[in-house]
């Protein structure tokens, strides 16, 4: 009889493993910032029209909680958003799964520099599909300043107290290595960057930390010239109908990019190659920056599909403007140190 009994209990958990594993091969799960774009509800219901699966989301606040999400919840996820910089982590962690080009139907309409991006592959393998890209720079309102074609304008005397930056450590010593004409990821003189740093003292009125918050400081007046990503930059405009201007320095600017990856332990790999071709094609993101506004594409199909004057086109899409882009590239543990132990003695002398 006990062994009758401890028989049914093991079936019935096995069907009960079994039902839950069939359960999650009918979602599709994803890891992501919230808000960005995978997310949006219209999308979400048209894809799941379209395929049958259910989404299900979760969101992180930085890379670093994504990646620990990674590494605690094997199992959890079948796509996740990594920026390129960290794909190669991912991949050496054995995090994330080579992914097969030829299921992902929009592949070959993405901009082969994007595309091919190194920074997606490991040890010969592909490990990210190139989703979206943008540009962190300079923002300012179009009723009050004229902004020139220099990242100077964060130093200019005339903006004293009315400038906006945000507490990021690596963010704010990439600007400085521009403004001293570095490469950012490899900066060789840091005195240089630390005395830059200190010299924005007087300018700055606040500092922000997200775009809700920025939205909020803008419309408040609080600042005339700020730090601000690309995709924000046009939300902001399209949502609330600020007057914001976007700004791209002769000097350069922080340009970063997004990929889209599988999770190694993916309980639905299918779906999740599903998902990532529909997030990549025009259908979607042409509708997601027309009608909430968006990061570039790494379609060009889908940039090419845009109105005329749509932010992305005007901004973006303007090869003078973006030649000297600095695309963000992976930091190692040290340099990551060497930041922020300069931002936190910046913040220190600005405090004083």
């Amino acid at each position: 009889m006990a062994r009758l009994k401890n028989l049914l209990v093991a079936a019935a958990f096995a069907g009960a493993s079994l039902a839950g594993a069939n359960a999650m091969a009918e979602e599709v799960r994803v890891l992501n910032w919230q808000g960005y774009g995978t997310d949006e509800a219209w999308a979400v219901e048209l894809f799941e029209e379209q395929t049958g699966y259910t989404v299900v989301h979760d969101n992180f606040n930085s890379e670093q909680e994504m990646l620990t999400k990674l590494r605690t919840s094997p199992g959890a996820y079948d796509v996740v958003l990594i920026n390129s910089a960290f794909t190669q982590q991912a991949a050496e962690e054995g995090l994330i799964q080579p992914i097969d080009s030829s299921k992902i139907s929009n592949f070959a309409d993405l901009s082969p520099g994007l595309r091919d991006a190194s920074e997606f592959t490991y040890d010969g393998a592909l490990y990210g599909i190139a989703w979206t890209w943008g540009v962190t720079s300079i923002a300012y309102d179009t009723e009050e300043v004229d902004p020139g074609n220099s990242i100077d304008i964060l130093w200019d005397p005339a903006y004293a107290g009315r400038v906006g930056i945000r507490d990021d450590a690596v963010e704010n010593v990439y600007l400085a290595a521009l403004a001293t004409g570095q490469n950012m990821n490899d900066p060789q003189d840091m005195e240089s960057i630390r005395e830059k740093l200190r010299e924005l003292k007087p300018q700055i009125r606040t500092f922000w930390s997200s775009e809700d918050e920025w939205n909020k400081e803008f419309s408040a007046d609080s600042f005339d010239v700020a730090i601000y990503w690309s995709g924000s930059a046009s939300r902001s405009a399209k949502a609330f109908g600020l007057p914001i201007g976007f700004l791209i320095p002769e000097e350069g600017a922080i340009s970063w990019l997004d990929g889209l990856s599988i999770a190694t332990d993916a309980p639905n790999p299918e779906g999740a190659y599903q998902f990532i071709d529909f997030m990549v094609s025009p259908e979607h993101y042409v509708r997601w920056d027309t009608e909430v506004g968006a990061p570039a594409s790494a379609n060009g199909v889908a940039m090419n599909q845009l109105p005329e004057d749509a932010f992305n086109r005007q901004v973006l899409g303007d090869p003078e403007a973006t030649k000297n882009l600095q695309f963000m590239a992976p930091l190692s543990d040290g340099k990551r140190e060497e930041f922020l132990e300069l931002w936190q003695e910046t913040k220190a002398y600005y405090a004083e």
